[in-house]
């Protein structure tokens, strides 16, 4: 099934051989002194990367230590920020309780004034219409009592609806 021909390794293994030589003197060592570089950059950056690590650890402890510091400074001012708060609320609530005051006083007044306005009218229109009544009263005859009584109930009526 296999046959080897010798010859073919021969070839074969001298071709390699040449490869490797050709390799050896021109590949080889520009590869391991790129391999060598490479491995250097790494070192270094895997010392970089170390120093790095020390000072980030160093900085998370200040940052730590001022965001400790901003906090007692935030609680301190909400602590203010709520006492004016209350205090605004406060004095808001006296000086709404004296307008309060104020225009309810007003209000008070101006009804009272109002009312009086409008018992005068009143009384001024009763009086009118009562000279008014006497007036056409005296102007019809006095004799007829049932006349005078129809007028009289003629007068009231009218009194009445105007002031409805």
């Amino acid at each position: 099934m296999l046959d080897v021909n010798f010859g073919t390794v021969i070839w074969a293994s001298i071709a390699f051989l040449t490869v490797v030589f050709i390799l050896g003197k021109f590949a080889w060592k520009p590869i391991l002194t790129a391999i060598k570089e490479r491995e250097d950059s790494i070192e270094t950056a895997l010392k970089s990367a170390q120093k790095a690590k020390e000072e980030m650890a160093a900085l998370k402890a200040d940052n730590e230590e001022l965001l400790k510091q901003a906090r007692l400074e935030r609680d301190n001012m909400l602590k203010k920020a709520k006492e004016t708060q209350e205090r605004i609320v406060e004095e808001a609530k006296g000086k709404a309780n004296e307008e309060y005051q104020r225009i309810l006083d007003a209000a008070k007044e101006s009804i009272r004034n109002e009312k009086m306005a409008a018992l005068t009218d009143i009384k001024n229109q009763v009086a009118q219409l009562s000279l008014d009544i006497a007036v056409k009263l005296i102007r019809k005859e006095f004799d007829d009592p049932d006349k005078q009584k129809k007028l009289i109930d003629q007068y009231v009526e009218e009194a009445s609806t105007k002031l409805n």
